[in-house]
């Protein structure tokens, strides 16, 4: 064994324990990485980024008590020289685009875990940005497009759960009128045929989540 000191020094924050261990065994036998603490969720991953200062972190985005976005801004707002990278299996433009704001470095999908975690690391690492060619494809193509307002995200995600438009327009304290108005300008905006072709749409790109 050299008694270098190591490179890179990397957190692991997912609530999946298999992942964690996967990207434990990639690490292994890279002698210029070691894995020196996990989490299991944005809160947990606060503490323990403040613990280990680790140089890279892989953070998963969807997580119970505080997800991987709010751990982003929150790690970031108080040590804005951290290096992270998302590790999620969603491939939502909007999704992507809201993590890179947050102050992610790059965006990586779980199923391509093997073939360029490694190379991403040390990309990150020496200061540059990546994003998987599937995720960079899709902010490709909506580049440009007029995104949703939050008021629109806010019916949008009613929608996801089921409420019509009486409904919906009692929960936001607004008319049915309102709500028929943002539903048009969803549709439009996404390209949807209809409510559940749009909710499906807002799913896949990561503007909503069940």
């Amino acid at each position: 064994m050299s008694d270098e000191p190591v490179s890179i020094r990397i957190m692991a924050v997912d609530d999946h324990q298999l992942i964690r261990a996967g990207i434990a065994t990639l690490l292994l036998p890279e002698s210029d990485m070691k894995l020196v603490c996990e989490a299991t969720n944005g809160r947990e991953a606060i503490a323990k980024f403040r613990e280990c200062r680790p140089d890279i972190t892989l953070m998963d985005l969807q997580m119970p008590e505080m997800n991987g976005l709010d751990a982003i801004q929150a790690i970031r707002g108080e040590f804005p020289e951290a290096r992270i990278i998302v590790l999620t299996t969603y491939a939502g433009d909007v999704q992507a685009q809201r993590a890179i704001k947050a102050g992610a470095q790059a965006y990586l999908l779980k199923n391509l875990l093997h073939k360029e975690l490694l190379e991403t690391i040390r990309s990150v690492h020496a200061g540059r940005k990546a994003m998987s060619s599937d995720v960079a494809a899709q902010v490709a193509e909506h580049s440009g497009e007029e995104g949703l307002t939050p008021r629109e995200i806010d019916v949008l995600r009613l929608i996801a759960a089921g409420n019509a438009n009486k409904e919906i327009a009692a929960q936001l304290s607004i008319t049915e009128e309102t709500v028929k108005s943002r539903v048009k300008n969803i549709l439009g905006k996404l390209g949807a045929s209809d409510r559940t072709h749009a909710v499906s749409i807002g799913l896949k790109r990561g503007i909503i989540e069940l």
